[in-house]
């Protein structure tokens, strides 16, 4: 048998690691199939009419390349942002956009600071390129990710990078425009700032801050794959400086949003409409979430968001009542780390989703309050 040709010394170190185990994976793991699939933080709405219309017209043209400049796109989206083209660039998927931006800051052994708990393919990224991950819990008060700490963070260990989701996944929590804005400037010389604003479109007003598209120090990540409901497509877009935007041009991958997807993006931009009716229907579900919360003499966390976190009171206690949803079909997750680990995170569904997955919480819950 021949020799295996030996791998870097950074791969060979590293673990074989799925930053999100799929519920697919799961479900041929169990031979149970999932009835609900609230997860994943999927649209339950789905896509507008409008983008699988395009999307459908695009695919008798999937024998084309798509356009590697993503010009159309990325010009729709210098205009809804009122910034220059130069400022925008498009991937797939926030994930995407994540490893291009390690890839183009993070030396090996540098540092990058991001709450504890927080997004996986930031820490995928950041250890897969090399770099060091120092990470700071999440406030045990309001679960929120703790501002003063990150920045504290980052001035203590030299960082070149700090992440931050806002609103926030896991957690739905979010801070407001003043806050964030107040943020970028606590951070340290040289430090660049990642606002992940993937839910922002179901954020209140006042959420998102106003920051010079010029400002090198940050870099904002958004995505088709929430509000719009194109998960499965894989797209999303950064804002920034074009002296960083322009960088990427030595890493992307130049066809990596695709020809279907690129045309979907542009008919969901189009659609405000559909937008509105989901952001709408997404709140009145949050809303069915807490009550139902209440209703247990449980507590779900504020959520900016189109999922809602549980507290049950324990990490032990939300691992068993995921395990148990899945047995009965329903697929939720639960957060990774302390303190926040003692939640379940629900996706908002439609309402006959929210209704069928009520009855079996309850159902789950009634059993485990019986047994103590």
């Amino acid at each position: 048998m021949p020799d295996q040709p030996a791998f870097t010394k950074l791969v060979a170190s590293l673990p074989a690691t799925v930053p999100f185990t799929g519920p697919e994976t799961l479900e041929r793991r169990s031979g149970i199939p999932f009835v609900l699939r609230l997860g994943a933080n999927e649209s339950a709405w789905g896509p507008s009419p409008r983008t699988v219309a395009a999307m459908c017209d695009a695919a008798m043209q999937t024998h084309w390349y798509g356009d590697p400049e993503n010009y159309e796109l990325r010009a729709a989206l210098a205009t809804k942002h009122a910034v220059g083209l130069a400022n925008v660039t498009a991937g797939s998927g926030i994930d995407d956009l994540l490893g291009w931006i390690v890839r183009a800051f993070v030396e090996p052994g540098e540092a990058v600071v991001a709450s504890l708990g927080a997004y996986p393919t930031v820490a995928f990224h950041v250890e897969g390129f090399g770099g060091r991950l120092v990470r700071v819990p999440y406030r045990a008060d309001d679960d929120h990710n703790d501002l003063p700490a990150l920045a504290d963070a980052a001035r203590e260990h030299h960082a070149k990078i700090v992440y931050l989701a806002n609103p926030d996944n896991p957690t739905g929590t979010w801070h407001d425009a003043a806050a964030v804005r107040a943020f970028v400037d606590e951070l340290p010389p040289g430090c660049l700032f990642i606002l992940d604003e993937a839910y922002v479109e179901f954020a209140p007003p006042g959420t998102a801050p106003l920051i010079d598209i010029a400002d090198p120090r940050v870099l904002r990540v958004r995505t088709f794959s929430k509000a719009y409901g194109m998960a499965g497509a894989r797209v999303g877009y950064m804002l920034g400086a074009p002296e960083s935007i322009a960088a990427f041009e030595k890493v992307r991958l130049h066809f990596g949003v695709n020809r279907v997807a690129q045309l979907g993006a542009l008919a969901a931009l189009a659609d405000t409409d559909f937008l509105a009716h989901v952001v709408a229907g997404t709140a009145a579900g949050r809303d069915d979430y807490a009550q139902l919360a209440q209703e247990l003499g449980l507590r779900a966390l504020p959520s900016a968001t189109n999922f809602v976190a549980i507290d049950v009171g324990s990490a032990e206690r939300a691992s068993q009542i995921v395990a148990e949803l899945a047995r009965r079909g329903v697929f939720i997750r639960m957060p990774g780390a302390p303190p926040i680990n003692r939640c379940i995170r629900v996706t908002v569904g439609l309402p006959e989703q929210r209704a069928a997955f009520a009855a079996i919480f309850r159902d789950v819950w009634g059993e485990m309050m019986a047994q103590g």
